[in-house]
Parts: C-alpha cells; structure tokens; sequence
C-alpha cells in the first residue's frame, strides 16, 4: 500500500501541484517569520552587548529625565548625581573610571528645515573625552568632539542625510528655539535609536547639562572596573557612596544587560506572535484548498480504490494510503517552504536595510533547529490534518458500489448533521457578537465572529444554490448557453464549489473587516476633531514631550493670535489613587473659547469657580465624585484641598483631570512647559498664521503646528499605514485562495472530460467551451466574495460598537467604492484563475474525450 501511495504521488503530481504551492507558501511564512525574528533579535542582543561591554556598574537618576520630558514632578535643585558623587565612585577600590552622561532629545533640521528622522528617536547626549581626547563611547570617524557651547558632533548616518560636513553651521533644537551650532566632528554609535534610522547630537557636558538639566548634574554615572574587579563588590561599594534616594538606582553592567535582552526577547516574540496570526490565516486557507484536492482525487480514483478492496485491501489500508500521500505531498512542500521562508527573511532584511530604510543591525542569518522542526511539523501536520475526511470517504467506498459508480452523493442523513452543525455555530457566534457588543467585550466579539465564520463555512454548500441563482440570470441573458451550463456545473457539487469559495471568502472576510473599521474610526476622529476643536492650530512637541515656557509667550505675541491657551502636566501626590494623580492646568476663561467643555454632571463654570472638572473615565477609575475633596501635595511642596465641580462628558475634548492654571499653576516648579497650546486666529486658520507660530517657535523642527486638516490628514495616514500593513500580511491567504479556485477548476476539467468532448461534439465551440469553464468560476469567485464582504461588515459592526469608550460617537462606515472595489477584485481573480483550465477545455480532442471513461 505505501508502494502504491508513492506511484499515485507520482502519477498525479499535476493535480496535486496547487495543493503543494498552498502548502509550500504557508510553510513559508512560518519559517520566515522564525528565521527573520530570530536574526533580528540575535543582532539587536548582540548590538546591545557591545553598549555595556566596558560598564561595570550604572548609576541611574530616575527623576533627571531631561528638560522637557519632566513634567516638574521634581524640584531641580534635588541634584543627586553630581561632579563631586562622580569623583567620589571614580575613587572607590574596583573602579578604573567613572563617566557621568547626560541625555535627552535634540531635533536636528536639515538643510531645508525638516526634521531627520523621527521626534522619538532624535538623542542627545554629552561627549565625555578620555585621556586621548575621544569618548569611547562614540568612536570619532572624522574631525574631533565638542569643546565649547557652539560646537556639536553628529552620527554619521545623520551627518550623511543632512548633507553635512565638518566645519558647516547645524540648525538643532531641544524644546525651544533653535541653535545654530558648529559641526566639529562626525562618530559613530551602536545606540538602537541611531542605528534604526534616529539621530544622535553630541554637545559638551556643561552644554547638555545646561540643556538638560541644570549645571553639575548628571542623569546616568557609568563606572568602569578595573581587571580583575568584582562587579557585585564594586556594586555594594556604589551604593555607599552614592546619595540615597528613591530615584537613585545602581545596577551592575550584566544586570543591565539581561534586562535588555529580555526587552529584545518579548519584542521579537510580539512580533513573532503577530506575523504567526497571519501565517495560521494562509494556512487555514490551505486546509480548504487541501481537503478539496484530496475530496477530488478519491472521487475521480473511486474505481481504483474499489478494485483494491476487491482485491483484499481494508479500509484501514485504503485510508493510510491516502494519508500516506498527503504526508508525502506535506513533506515535500514543507521542505520547499523552509528553503523559500530563508529567502524570505533573507529579502525582507535587504528591503529593510534598503529600500524601507529601517537601517536593522547587522549579524549573521539565524536557522534554529526549532525553526526547521516548526516548519515540518506544521506542513505534514496541516496537509495530512486536512486529507484526514477525504481519506476516511474513501475507506467507506463500497466496492460493488464503486465499480458501478464514479461518485457517490452524499446521503441526506450526512447533509443534515453538517447543516445542524453550521446552523449551532452561526447562532452561537450571533449570540456571542451580541452579548460582546452589549458587554463591549472585545474578547467575547472575537470569539462570537469565530465561531459564526465557522458556521457559515459549515453551511457554505446550503448557502451556495439560492445565491448563485441570483446572478445566474445574467450570465444566461449575456452569454447564452455557456452561461446556463456554468451555473449548472456551479451548483452540481455544492460541498465542492463552497470549500472553492471559502477559501477566496476568508480573505475577504478579513479585508472587508479592517476597511469598515479603519473608515468608522477615520470618521469617528474626523467629527471629533471638527465639532470638539476650537481652536485654529494646536502647537505640540513630535515626541509629545513639553514645550519650553518661552514658547507659550512668543506665541502670544505672534501676529495673527486673536487667543490662545496652554495646557500643562501638574503632578500632585495624593492618599487616594496610590502614587498620585497627573492634573491638565488650563485658563478656565480661555479654555471654553478654544475647545468643547461638555459637561455632564455638576456645574459648567466648575473651572471658574476654582474647583475640578474630571471625566467619565477618570471619576470611575479614581472613585471621585461631583462635590468630593481631597488633599493633595503640589511639585514645590505646598500642600492644599481641590474639589470636584463636575464630570466631563464622553465626547468632550478634554480628558483626566482638569483643573484651572490659576490653583495649581503657582505651585509648578520654576521652568516647568506645556504641553500643548491651542491658538485662535483673527482670519482663522489661514497660512500666514501657521507661518507666524512656526517663526514664534523659532524654526524648531520638533514643534509641530497643526490645523485641523493636519490632525485629520496625520489621523488617516496612521490608520492607512495600519491597514497597508494588514493587507499586505493577509495577500499571502488570498494567493492561496487564488491557487485554490486554480485548482479546483482544474481538477474540474479533467474530471469532466468526456463531458466536454459531448459538448463539443453536439456543437458548441471551443469559444463556448472556454467561456462555460471561465463563468463557473466567476460565479464561484463572487460567491465568496459576497459572502466575505457581508460577514466582514457584519464582524466591523461588532468591532466598531466596543470601541464606543474609546473613540466619541462612533458608528459604522460602510465605504461603497471600496466595497465594490472587493468584489470586482474577487470577480478578476475567478477569472484569471480560470484562464489556464479554460483554455485547456477549450483544447480537448472530442474523440479522445469521448473515449475516455
């Protein structure tokens, strides 16, 4: 029986060849994804082992987080880590040196004002030279570091797109205006901020220091040890000279180390994670494809298989040895996937070094043992998981029966459990989307959406008659004969032309559900930011950080301000909510003129009245209510009582905790920014106004000034840049799905042979021949187009109904051109699928046809 099982591979390794292709891509996504995450995170480690390669122990300030970062929580005379505590570790026995670093961010414009790289990732430090005049931590590749408060030295990645030299003038910014800065020097870092497409700025440490901090102090002291040192006794000696605290943490340079590497690790495993969601789609796709391919060869080899169980074969030895084929065609394809998934990963790596830019570390091509154990496991287990039914039909094959017989139908008996089962899973799945959609339980709707897709892939076959009567009419009316035969041979195997169909109808399915959710949100944050906005332009820092205060006051003077108003961060520490609570200071006069305070509970004139106004959201998690007070601790010490006025309504602006800048604003620390500052124009938001807040912010390239147009536009590029993704991931399921309906119609017109060759001898032509084979599939294609697009709608309703607390007023968009868009999208695909089957009927010889059985 295995000798037979191979010469059957052999013999039909034409039919089986789309079902290899299914398989193959799915392996291959698989091992791609394993081999790319697993290189990345190899090289990420490695490259973050080389940062703590000569540190023994580190010395951290939590509360020196950077001017512009700090939202005043703490007070900047509170220095802990000074000149005089780097003296002291640099003396301790064990330590060879100590280095004390500054850091924050610095926007470096280029030569046309525009920010490199991104606001997230622009990193500044302090140059700290050693003996030799260089800091080992940047090597210099030309020129030499920073020695006075107008100098600066650049990575060179982006010295290389800023197109600058040693010697030019940099334009550079912190959270304020801009300096013009000479370049001294060009280094280069191993920092994965630089290296994946970050800038880097080097200033002196009395220049960081004064940037970044305040004179003498230092966010980070890295101590060297000397040969031989002993990192846990260095770390216990550290930790004595250094000032106590709540915020000063030591550490040693392994610690550090580990901790980054388990960073790396759930990185790579959440992505990991999320590529491997989209392989089980491609390979869910394949299982329809497979069990068709299978369900197809045991029909048209029925007298094949009856002959050797009236030769004395079992039924055990009959279904192994379908099985046995479906392990080889397993086998071979999940060996050709792993090959192909390297390459994946190997291209995938150019691209993003390349074309894309993501600039990823270098190291070698990782293949881990579990990644070609995977790779197999999960072909062969797939493919045979999938010829599991197929093989069992053909075990019950009768062998009288078979030999009179060259398919059997189905007996109503097993018609109508599958129908019972389907109908049990739709209704759950219903019961479930309804329950998560009262509950707004994103957890229950998914499940509820799975097993609805089950049940209407159960119930395909009964679905598949009446809805492909309904387009029957039009293929007779416009193509006459061919048409009516196309619907004929559609609807002659319903289980048949439903696992064709389901296939094409997952990916739909899935595509439909992302477009009406990115379109709901799109509208949901388009209407917010209309009718709840006020103001003309809002000014923010890129990476979300504070604005420097002299911003908010040159923006006042700009020409063309009719009002504006800052909002700013207030930290207070309070005994109810644990560690504090973070309060949004705003002008209770101003405030109302330049965004909606809608207030649901309590009075409307709360801010004026010296009291809070809190959200829906925020009252709930913090238990607070219209008329309760609370004491509380200010950034500078003081302490006092706030009240709350009222309760903000879901669809307001404003968020958290609001309360009026003329309470809390005298307790902010000295020096303490904003964090957003909304503006009123008096022509509105017209270009010369948003020229004027760009020149009032002194060309920095971090301040982002933004209209409502902008917020819209950057709102919709984030959502479109979700779903290119997402529609990217899923194209791997619809190439399946379009081998699929290949091979299906395939299969189909050699099983239908002699039933061609009839056609053709009673005179229809090789046109019409082609033509009947190209509308079945057609008609199949647009079936489970239609059936995806209507559970993808149905999946987004859902979906769009729990995110109510998250977006304001969301409701369901159901974009019609793109909608459409999918189902002409699924009508070509049924066509060009068809194009090599049909013209392979159209070329049948009518004899030979005739002849065979």
């Amino acid at each position: 029986m295995y000798r037979t099982a191979l010469r059957n591979v052999l013999a039909h390794k034409g039919r089986l060849l789309m079902t290899t292709l299914a398989v193959l891509l799915g392996t291959a996504f698989v091992a791609g994804t394993l081999v790319f995450t697993d290189t990345l995170g190899n090289a990420l480690r490695s490259q973050s082992a080389k940062s703590y390669t000569d540190i023994a122990v580190t010395i951290s300030d939590r509360g020196a987080v950077g001017r512009g970062y700090d939202h005043g929580g703490r007070a900047a005379t509170e220095a802990a880590l000074t000149e005089e505590t780097r003296k002291a570790v640099a003396a301790l026995p064990g330590a060879a040196d100590a280095r004390g670093v500054v850091s924050g961010f610095a926007g470096i414009a280029d030569k046309k004002g525009a920010l490199i790289g991104d606001g997230f990732s622009t990193t500044g430090t302090n140059y700290v030279p050693g003996a030799d005049g260089t800091d080992p931590r940047y090597p210099l590749v030309d020129g030499r570091g920073p020695r006075t408060s107008g100098e600066i030295a650049l990575d060179t990645r982006t010295a290389e797109k800023g197109g600058f030299k040693v010697g030019d003038t940099v334009r550079i910014a912190v959270n304020g205006p801009v300096m013009e800065l000479k370049l001294t020097g060009t280094l280069h870092t191993n920092d994965p901020r630089v290296v994946s497409g970050g800038s880097l700025a080097a200033f002196d440490t009395a220049t960081a220091q004064q940037l970044y901090l305040t004179p003498g102090r230092f966010s980070e002291i890295d101590v060297k040890g000397k040969p031989g040192a002993d990192d846990a006794a260095l770390l216990a000696a550290v930790k004595q000279a250094v000032p106590r605290g709540d915020a000063i943490e030591a550490r040693t340079g392994r610690e550090l180390a580990d901790e980054q590497d388990r960073m790396i690790e759930r990185g790579t495993k959440g992505l990991s994670t999320a590529l491997l969601v989209f392989a089980g789609i491609a390979l869910f796709v394949g299982i329809f494809i497979i069990a068709n391919t299978f369900t197809m060869l045991v029909a048209q080899r029925t007298k094949e298989l009856a002959l050797l169980r009236a030769v004395g074969a079992s039924r055990k030895q009959v279904s192994r040895s379908v099985l046995v084929e479906a392990v080889l065609v397993g086998l071979t394809a999940s060996v050709a996937g792993l090959v192909t998934g390297i390459g994946i990963a190997v291209g995938l790596r150019a691209l993003m070094n390349g074309p894309w830019e993501a600039n990823l570390p270098e190291g070698p091509l990782v293949v881990a043992p579990s990644t070609v154990l995977a790779s197999l496991v999960v072909g062969v287990a797939v493919t045979t998981l999938s010829a599991w039914l197929p093989a069992r039909r053909a075990a019950r094959i009768a062998p009288v029966a078979a030999m009179s017989s060259v398919e059997q139908p189905a007996t109503q008996k097993s018609l109508v459990v599958r129908n019972t089962i389907g109908a049990l899973f739709s209704l759950a799945g219903a019961a479930g989307l309804a329950a998560g959609v009262g509950g707004k339980e994103v957890k229950l709707v998914g499940l509820g959406a799975a097993a609805l897709l089950i049940g209407v892939f159960v119930l395909t076959p009964l679905l598949s008659r009446p809805l492909i009567a309904l387009l029957a009419p039009l293929l007779h009316r416009l193509y006459g004969t061919p048409g009516k035969l196309a619907k004929e041979n559609a609807i002659r195997n319903p289980r048949r032309t439903a696992a064709t169909a389901s296939a094409l109808t997952i990916g739909v399915t899935l595509i439909t559900a992302l477009t009406v959710v990115g379109a709901s949100v799109n509208k949901a944050v388009d209407e917010a930011t209309t009718s709840d906005l006020k103001a003309d332009f809002t000014v923010t820092m890129q990476n979300y950080s504070m604005l420097s205060p002299e911003v908010a006051t040159q923006i006042a003077k700009a020409p063309g301000v009719a009002g504006m108003t800052a909002l700013r961060i207030v930290p207070v520490e309070t005994r109810k909510g644990g560690d504090g609570e973070w309060l949004i200071a705003v002008d209770a006069d101003g405030i109302g003129q330049l965004a909606a305070v809608k207030v649901q509970q309590g009075s409307p004139d709360a801010l004026k009245e010296g009291k809070l106004l809190i959200s829906s959201g925020a009252s709930k998690r913090t238990g607070y209510q219209v008329g309760d007070s609370f004491p509380v601790t200010y950034p500078d010490g003081t302490q006092g009582s706030l009240t709350v006025g009222g309760v903000l309504a879901s669809d307001s602006e404003l968020s958290g905790i609001v309360a009026p800048e003329a309470v809390v604003g005298r307790h902010a620390l000295p020096g303490t920014g904003v964090d957003k500052i909304l503006v009123k124009g008096v022509n509105g938001a017209d270009a010369k106004l948003k020229q004027a807040l760009r020149d009032a912010t002194g060309g920095n390239p971090l301040i982002a000034v933004k209209g409502e147009k902008d917020i819209k536009a950057e709102n919709r590029q984030m959502v479109t840049a979700v779903l290119n993704i997402m529609y990217g991931l899923l194209g791997m399921s619809v190439v399946i799905a379009v081998l699929g309906v290949v091979n299906t119609m395939a299969m189909s017109v050699f099983e239908r042979r002699r039933e061609i060759g009839m056609l053709r001898a009673i005179g229809l032509d090789r046109t019409g021949i082609g033509r009947m084979v190209r509308l079945e599939s057609l008609l199949i294609a647009l079936f489970g187009g239609i059936v995806g697009v209507g559970l993808g709608i149905l999946v987004a309703w859902a979906g769009t109904r729990t995110m109510a607390d998250s977006f304001k007023n969301i409701t369901t968009v159901v974009p019609p051109l793109q909608i459409l868009g999918f189902l002409v999208a699924a009508a070509l695909i049924g066509l060009l699928a068809a194009l090599w089957p049909a013209r392979r009927a159209a070329r049948t010889d009518i004899l030979d046809a005739i002849k065979s059985a």
